[in-house]
């Protein structure tokens, strides 16, 4: 008869072989989204609050621990993060990810909301959270993004941005101690930008001068989507879609809706199919599958972007950071 025992140990070896895992994780300016999938469909969603000082490699290590996973147990990692630009800043980041997956990518979070939102279609995705961006794509698939520029150069109409006029219009009327100490504290863009929800809720009980910063930051975010239509030369009506926790209060939106409108052009609203942080799972398992190749990336140099048909549909809860 013949032995059972190696078919035995076999199974255990197979049971103890690292599970191979693709994961994508969302970086915003308040809030990190991590999803990993495994090749049996299994899934693992944590959101964690972003720490200014901790970079994504810092978040994600800790994410690992949870999870106990390892640099050999995950096929490919990608991340989405705020701040991502230029090929130089990528390859930075990559490096300093590569301990923790076999392959690495790091894309902009903006595009990796746009993909969720949008796909391959032409459109405009306005990310407003935190801070603020606008990227479009046109039929031939360009790129070009308006804004993004950060709390002290730019992020207009975003939470930040309402938190801080909202300060400002409040110093004269001695609130200066108020905005001083939040400005000069530690942590001061999360802690400023934490007072958009309050200051949109006295624009909707009528109080003028919330109703005015709450007018003003629609009107910012329009700009920013109008310029984007001109430059692209995008068909009317312009495909948009939205993504942060800001662009995500449906009457905050609609105003923002109004103001595109108000100015001339012509806009077919589309809610996201899914979420940046699904997107970016979805392009770690296109990247995790690919045969090896020094040309990898998430855009524009191996990885095809998904259908937004095809991802998870994105959940209800908090927006991107």
């Amino acid at each position: 008869m013949t032995p059972r025992a190696p078919a035995a140990a076999s199974t255990r070896r197979r049971a103890h072989r690292p599970a191979r895992w693709w994961v994508g994780a969302d970086v915003g300016g308040t809030w990190a989204r991590v999803l990993a999938v495994d090749g049996a469909g299994g899934r693992r969603r944590l959101a964690i609050r972003a720490d200014g000082a901790a970079g994504p490699a810092a978040l994600l290590r800790g994410a690992w621990r949870r999870w106990r996973l390892s640099a050999g147990s995950v096929s490919a990692l990608v991340v989405a993060s705020r701040g991502i630009w230029t090929a130089a800043e990528r390859r930075a980041a990559e490096r300093g990810l590569a301990p923790l997956a076999r392959r690495v990518r790091v894309i902009a979070d903006v595009e990796a909301a746009y993909v969720g939102a949008l796909g391959e279609a032409p459109g405009i995705l306005l990310l407003a959270g935190t801070g603020s961006i606008a990227l479009g794509r046109d039929a031939r698939g360009g790129w070009a993004r308006a804004g993004g520029l950060g709390p002290l150069l730019g992020d207009e109409g975003s939470a930040f941005w309402i938190g801080r006029e909202w300060l400002a219009t409040a110093a004269p009327q001695g609130g200066a101690a108020r905005a001083r100490a939040l400005a000069q504290g530690p942590d001061a863009v999360p802690r400023i930008a934490a007072l958009a929800p309050g200051v949109l809720a006295r624009a909707r009980r009528g109080e003028r001068r919330a109703r005015a910063v709450a007018a003003r930051a629609q009107a910012a975010l329009a700009r920013l989507g109008l310029d984007l239509a001109r430059r692209l030369a995008l068909p009317r009506p312009v495909a948009v879609s939205w993504a942060g926790r800001l662009m995500g209060d449906a009457r905050f939106r609609a105003g923002v809706w109004r103001a595109m409108r108000g100015a001339g052009l012509a806009i077919s609203p589309r809610p996201p199919r899914a979420s940046a942080v699904a997107a970016a799972a979805a392009l770690a398992e296109a990247l995790g599958r690919r045969p090896p190749h020094p040309a990898l990336s998430p855009r524009g140099r191996g990885i095809k972007i998904p259908d937004p048909g095809t991802l998870p549909r994105r959940r209800r809860g908090r927006g991107s950071g």
